[in-house]
């Protein structure tokens, strides 16, 4: 078949303005279902995490600005067995409600950033933001959407910190947080919350039950001054973002009917193109091309346009999904619209996939094609 890619390129040269927007269609199907695929990704990263991390949340509260645990609840959960670290955390986020542009600030002991994450900083240093009280630590993603650079004065509402240091993580959504001191965190003006917290992360030994573990946590505070709710971290993060998951599934559907176009304009542009050279083919017939092989070169032709259209729209779609930084959150929980090998070979699979569909029944016409009543076409 490869001695034939020439021919099959002037074909498709000779109508190209057909063959262009039916490459830009295709091209702009599969741009639609990355972007799908990229906000499952990113949800299915961030609710898959390890189930050794438990969150200690107010019970029957759900916007981080409600919840106010007391801060001294760390000393009483690290007795329990199987409990290896915790970690008072203060969360202050600039819109509790869905939004695009969701910016968290995680107040935590500043020895404890990194232990308890799996950062690398790509700018400043650790020590500048240790000694620095007013020193925050920024996303790379939330650095690039606001043109953050070290050293630059950085506010959200009442919090205001310098940057110290920038970083990435191999967890995409928590490029979106900024990390402070928890004890600044508590004294932002306006915010009053010494001796409270929003939350404890509670980090467990390997071995042990961590739904066991979150009941013993719960049953020590139930009649306690607040209330607790606790989770495995991925269980209470997809909580969070419940009613978005809800619409994540939803929108699966529009990348499915992306494709489903896909299919049928290509489908239509191939009978057109197959009806445009009826006479071509019985010539070709005529010279001794079995039905096979006419067969052959309009599902090539077809699978050309698809695997183009696909080749163009995933690449423009992963492009812009690791330069743009999206995200999408809700309750100071951020899904990164993430960009993956995995994400990018399902599209180019299924650009391959669509061709061959879109192109069988145009082929078979071809293949059947009368070659008599093919010569007397004008």
């Amino acid at each position: 078949m490869l001695k034939f890619a020439p021919y099959l390129l002037k074909t498709l040269w000779r109508h190209r303005a057909r063959t262009m927007l039916t490459v830009s269609g295709s091209a702009v199907a599969l741009f639609v279902f990355c972007f799908v695929g990229s906000v499952q990704h990113g949800l299915d990263s961030l609710t898959s995490q390890s189930e050794s991390t438990l969150i200690v949340f107010q019970a029957n509260k759900f916007c981080p600005a409600t919840s106010h645990l007391p801060q001294d609840y760390d000393q009483i959960i690290s007795k329990i067995d199987g409990v290896r670290d915790i970690v008072p955390i203060q969360v202050f986020t600039n819109n509790c409600r869905a939004s695009l542009d969701v910016v968290v600030f995680y107040g935590v002991p500043a020895a404890k950033v990194r232990t308890i994450r799996d950062f690398t900083l790509v700018e400043g240093s650790w020590s500048e933001f240790e000694n620095s009280q007013d020193a925050g630590i920024v996303g790379e993603t939330v650095a690039r959407r606001r043109n953050l650079k070290l050293g630059t004065k950085f506010s959200v509402g009442d919090v205001k910190v310098t940057v110290a240091g920038i970083f990435k993580s191999s967890n995409k959504s928590e490029e979106d947080y900024v990390y402070t001191h928890l004890d600044f965190l508590q004294r932002t003006p306006g915010m009053d919350l010494v001796g409270t917290v929003t939350q404890h992360e509670v980090i467990l030994d390997s071995s042990v039950d961590p739904n066991a573990i979150a009941r013993k946590i719960d049953d020590r505070f139930r009649g306690g001054p607040v209330e607790t709710d606790t989770r495995t971290k991925g269980v209470f993060q997809a909580s969070s973002l419940a009613d978005l998951v809800e619409l994540i599934e939803l929108s699966h559907y529009l990348g499915y009917a992306c494709v489903g176009l896909m299919t049928m304009l290509i489908s239509t542009t191939t009978f057109m193109a197959v009806q445009d050279r009826i006479k071509e083919h019985a010539v070709l017939q005529t010279l001794g091309f079995s039905g096979y092989l006419v067969f052959g070169l309009v599902l090539a032709e077809s699978v050309l346009i698809s695997v183009g259209g696909g080749v163009v729209g995933t690449g423009l779609a992963m492009l812009t999904l690791a330069g743009s930084g999206l995200s999408v959150g809700a309750e100071a929980v951020t899904i990164a619209f993430t960009p993956s090998v995995k994400l990018a070979m399902a599209s180019l699979t299924g650009s391959l996939a669509v061709g061959i569909a879109a192109g069988l029944f145009p082929s078979i016409a071809a293949a059947q094609s009368n070659i008599v009543d093919g010569l007397r076409q004008a």
